[in-house]
């Protein structure tokens, strides 16, 4: 099993139709391609992202007819290349979609799926409230799958604040663990950096976290800064605030060594909670 791999973080901003989207999706992979590039990662909603009303509303189309993974499959064949689409819609029943993400071998077959586990319900002010689960149907099963490079899971944006799901990931072997995102500048600029050096640190693991960047059609605004981070949480690369590649060389066995000063993951125990309830008022 090869312990390098040379990976690329792939910028894109949130095009409003799926052909935008795929358009500047194969010319950032063509450049990635170009400069050596063995695995190319996506971001969430990299196969369109716009909003409505105040609602997000990425375009969706059913799986088997959708232009975007069609495509990167075509795309991942041709240059031998192996591809994470962070996530595209999928239609789903009951009028709503899938935020489903894929991973592709460089025969262009699906080897993995993982439809996004937690949803995206929060207000972050009077004027700024969005309700994923009002149109995405959540998943249920996280993905850790098994490549030539290593074992990798699949994570999507807002996951990112569940640090459980990480820990099963890498309890069941995940050595890198994918953060495709379109994380909002509002909570990135707070959280976004700090969150995923912390999800590598507490599991020792890879994080590989595409973000979208830029203005979001109809409203809202993402982040952006891309990141690669080593099992010990240093930042290898960031992607900063304009689209484009970030590009690594990772070392698996930094894994096995980040495991071994700090084997947190043998450590965990099972523990209760006692609920204490003084009355302080009484006290004189």
């Amino acid at each position: 099993m090869a312990k390098s791999l040379h990976i690329a973080c792939i910028q894109t901003q949130p095009n409003s139709s799926i052909d935008d989207a795929l358009s500047e999706a194969l010319n950032l992979a063509k450049g990635a391609v170009s400069k050596g590039a063995e695995f190319l990662f996506f971001p969430e909603y990299c196969g369109g992202l716009m909003s409505e009303n105040g609602k997000l509303r990425p375009p969706a189309l059913p799986e088997e007819i959708h232009p975007f993974l069609l495509s990167m499959q075509e795309f991942s064949k041709k240059n031998k290349v192996w591809i994470m689409i962070g996530s595209i819609a999928v239609t789903a029943q009951g009028g709503k979609i899938f935020n489903r993400g894929f991973v592709l071998d460089c025969y262009g077959k699906i080897i993995s799926r993982y439809d996004k586990i937690h949803m995206f319900d929060i207000q972050l002010s009077s004027d700024q409230v969005i309700r994923e689960s009002a149109f995405v149907s959540p998943g249920s099963e996280a993905s850790v799958m098994k490549t030539p490079f290593g074992l990798i899971g699949h994570s999507i944006c807002y996951d990112l604040r569940f640090p459980e799901l990480y820990r099963k990931m890498a309890q069941a072997g995940a050595e890198i663990v994918c953060v495709p995102a379109a994380f909002t500048k509002k909570t990135g600029e707070a959280h976004w950096h700090i969150l995923n050096r912390a999800r590598a640190i507490e599991n020792g693991v890879f994080i590989i976290a595409p973000c979208s960047v830029g203005k979001v059609s109809g409203g809202g605004e993402a982040y952006g800064h891309s990141l690669i981070i080593n099992p010990w949480g240093q930042i290898m690369a960031d992607g900063g605030s304009e689209p484009g590649i970030v590009y690594a060389k990772i070392n698996l066995n930094e894994v096995a060594e980040a495991r071994n000063k700090i084997p947190s993951l043998s450590h965990d125990r099972s523990f209760s909670i006692a609920l204490k309830n003084r009355d302080y008022r009484s006290v004189a």
